[in-house]
């Protein structure tokens, strides 16, 4: 630590020793060594500049150039595209919600079935699945409303009940499959289209212009690029709803072995 303070005293000493020596020889030099300072100051300075500003241009042009290749892909097709993401994205997003709200801690609602039953009897342990949300809790319900009729009655009416809940769970995904479908076939089709146009520019002018061949194209493939975008984005949302319903039936399913021996063990003991 001694050798770092001498050091940095050492530094600081030279420095300021310096800045009169050179304070001095600015004083002393001519006005034409000024002049060229100046000069070079300002052609560093003139980079600088024009770096922040390329860098502020960067930052906004990706906004610009989502709305000027959006315009450029023809409002036609891009506007089919675009309505294909915003109806994909409301299913996927109302689905997630249901699906969050569906979700129950199921080894909580067993034992407080469980509970139930043994102390209030079957309407008591209705009543707890009743005061439950949830495909899991309404399953329940059917069950319980059945075992007066006996365990095999019990367990049809959940086998079939579950059926009918998976079948809400699973509830507009062909909605999102139609628009992860489609959208790549819009966009396709755009480019088709924009590749007859650039050959109709091409026979109108008789002759193959790169600019009109490069127009054409450049047009052709924005259309394709915003439907293939528009598919994976509504694919990420298709494949994390079918996880959480895979994880919901899983859950349905290993409840309802449960509370049929839950069931069995009641009906034992009537």
């Amino acid at each position: 630590m001694r050798k770092l303070f001498t050091a940095v005293a050492l530094m600081g000493l030279i420095s300021l020793g310096a800045t009169p020596m050179m304070a001095q020889e600015a004083e002393n030099a001519p006005v034409a060594t000024a002049l060229e300072q100046d000069s070079t100051t300002a052609a560093v300075e003139t980079p600088a500049i024009a770096e922040e500003e390329s860098n502020e241009v960067a930052e906004q042009s990706l906004h610009h150039q989502l709305k000027t290749k959006f315009i450029e892909g023809g409002p036609g097709f891009m506007a089919t595209v675009l309505l294909c993401l915003i109806l994909g994205l409301a299913v996927a997003i109302e689905r997630i919600i249901y699906l969050s709200l569906a979700s129950v801690n199921t080894k909580k609602l067993l034992t407080n079935v469980e509970n139930a039953l043994q102390s209030g009897g079957v309407e008591a342990a209705k009543k707890v699945c009743a005061d439950t949300r949830g495909p899991v809790a309404s399953i329940f319900f059917q069950g319980l409303d059945r075992i007066d009729e006996g365990v095999d009655a019990a367990e049809k009416a959940v086998v079939s009940y579950g059926s009918v809940q998976v079948g809400k769970l699973e509830s507009g995904l062909s909605w999102i499959g139609l628009f992860i479908g489609v959208a790549p076939m819009f966009g396709f089709m755009g480019t088709v289209i924009g590749m007859i146009g650039a050959f109709d520019s091409i026979e109108a002018a008789g002759d193959i212009s790169p600019t009109l061949v490069a127009g054409g194209i450049k047009v052709a493939l924005i259309t394709t690029v915003f439907g293939l975008v528009v598919a994976i984005i509504l694919q990420f949302f298709y494949n994390y709803i079918l996880s959480k319903i895979d994880k919901i039936s899983n859950d349905m399913e290993d409840a309802s072995i449960s509370l049929m021996d839950i069931l069995v063990k009641y009906n034992l003991k009537k």
